[in-house]
């Protein structure tokens, strides 16, 4: 692995390089080794906590499993091989997209579900209160917050000794 992103700040190499793919790959986990665990914390009153999982719960959760995976392999491994903050930015924009998909999903819980974090257990602590960091950490990297000037041009230098 290349050592080519330690131009970016130390908290953004952090969090996306160490601690949202480990957390992403927890939510991997749980929803395809712990399903009716799953489904219970996602929403306690679903019939799976008296008659388990179904099949087709049993193969959304799995494919949910394998989606979160893949997400958290590529972001472990796609930002560390550049310091090219235009790939960086393209690529946390995705995610961010996808933060407010997961965000809205969560919908038909009712709107105080946003904010009532003290009503929060862990897949909530999950689906919201990290995503709200991760997407807050995106915008703040898309906008250049903490990015000097230095870091991008040592990130150009990087991509044009590559090129030659």
């Amino acid at each position: 692995m290349s050592s080519s992103s330690s131009t970016f700040p130390l908290v953004y190499r952090l969090f996306f390089l160490y601690i949202e793919p480990v957390a992403t790959a927890v939510g991997a986990y749980y929803a395809h080794f712990q399903q009716l665990e799953y489904l219970k914390l996602t929403e306690p009153s679903t019939a799976a906590t008296v008659l388990g999982v179904s099949t087709v719960e049993s193969i959304v959760l799995t494919q949910l499993a394998n989606m979160y995976f893949v997400f958290a392999l590529n972001e472990a491994l796609v930002l560390r091989t550049t310091a090219n903050r235009n790939v960086w930015s393209v690529f946390l924009f995705g995610l961010l997209l996808a933060d407010f998909g997961h965000i809205y999903s969560v919908r038909v819980m009712g709107i105080e579900t946003y904010w009532r974090f003290w009503e929060w257990n862990s897949i909530y602590w999950g689906n919201l209160g990290f995503v709200y960091v991760g997407a807050m950490l995106r915008m703040s990297f898309l906008a250049g917050l903490g990015i000097s000037a230095q870091s991008s041009a040592a990130a150009r230098k990087n991509k044009q000794s590559r090129s030659n």
